[in-house]
């Protein structure tokens, strides 16, 4: 059996728990059948039943609005894909990004495409920021498109294939849940004072811990806004970078600095971190949180309650499946 798997993420520039998920899952894949794997980059590589091959935009737009090329781009991506892949069995598609290309490649192919929800468009309205009011609409059609046209639906949790059925009008038999995983034989509890030294966290200090993307729906903004309110010589570290915007990243830049103006032991990480480090940052944190407004699942919650930390988050989305509530950590209505 040979398997397409189209995704813009795949390692090593993997940014989001989309490419986490693409990660393990093309490992295990190529356990048992052969993998074709296109995504944004420049991967050429080859391992054991695996070839990746990487793709950049080939079409030089000048939209009247360069945001518009954040949709222009990948639908050129696209169609490189689909004039690249060989004969499959199955092409198994990984967010919007993929979508115009695996619908496409399963028409010239003729064979099935199927389609695991990491996130819905609709229910992210603040990426008009990101791809302006056009490209915002356009990636909600691509979506909408794709859905109805997939041979089967891969949702990350219960409460995204409800999701599913009510946006897009999905039978309920066309769709199954699957959630993520991570490896638990890697995020174990790890301890490394000279880790929390390289990034200037005190050890005999307790800190909250953050990791995610500067976008909207990981509701930084709102944690920013709550910290004043922690006990003082409570630290917080926020790993936080790969900003939707520039509007974004400047937005979240001044608060960050005016809460340090005015406490101390705030430390913002704005590089990716390798996860052998943030393993270690899990497993010293006293507590982690995800303060999302929309969160389908949340990997990262898995990677931290690994390692040991108990984990407060927003009662949305995926969430609530993770956390035991008053157990395993806190949940939050929102």
């Amino acid at each position: 059996m040979k398997v397409a798997l189209l995704t813009n993420e795949f390692p090593p520039e993997i940014y989001g728990g989309a490419g986490i998920h693409v990660k393990y899952l093309s490992r295990e894949l190529q356990e048992l059948c052969e993998v074709e794997a296109r995504c944004f980059g420049l991967q050429n590589d080859t391992e054991k039943n695996l070839h990746a091959l990487g793709f950049s935009p080939k079409i030089k737009a000048q939209p009247t609005d360069v945001r518009f090329n954040k949709i222009l781009n990948p639908l050129d991506i696209n169609l490189q894909w689909a004039a690249s892949l060989p004969p499959v069995d199955v092409i198994h598609c990984h967010t919007w990004y993929s979508h115009f290309g695996g619908v496409l490649a399963s028409r010239l192919l003729e064979c099935p495409v199927i389609l695991t929800t990491h996130s819905l468009e609709p229910h992210r309205p603040w990426k008009s920021e990101q791809l302006g009011e056009g490209g915002y609409a356009m990636s909600c059609w691509l979506e909408r498109s794709a859905y109805e046209t997939a041979d089967g639906v891969i949702a990350v949790s219960e409460g995204m294939k409800r999701d599913v059925m009510k946006l897009y009008g999905v039978p309920e038999d066309r769709v199954q849940v699957i959630y993520n995983g991570i490896d638990p034989d890697f995020y174990t509890p790890t301890f490394d004072n000279a880790i929390l030294a390289k990034y200037g966290i005190d050890p005999s200090k307790p800190f909250v811990l953050f990791v995610g993307r500067i976008t909207r729906q990981k509701g930084i903004s709102q944690l920013i806004d709550a910290i004043p309110h922690l006990a003082p010589g409570v630290q917080v570290v926020l790993c936080a970078g790969t900003p939707d915007t520039q509007e974004l990243a400047e937005e979240c830049k001044t608060k960050i600095a005016t809460l340090q103006a005015t406490r101390e032991g705030v430390i913002w990480v704005q590089e990716m971190m390798q996860h052998s480090e943030l393993r270690v940052l899990y497993s010293h944190a006293t507590v982690f949180v995800t303060p999302s407004l929309y969160e389908p699942f949340g990997i990262i919650n898995l990677e931290a309650m690994s390692c040991g930390t108990p984990v407060v988050g927003s009662a949305v989305g995926g969430i609530p499946e993770i956390i035991v509530d008053g157990k395993t950590g806190f949940l939050v209505p929102l």
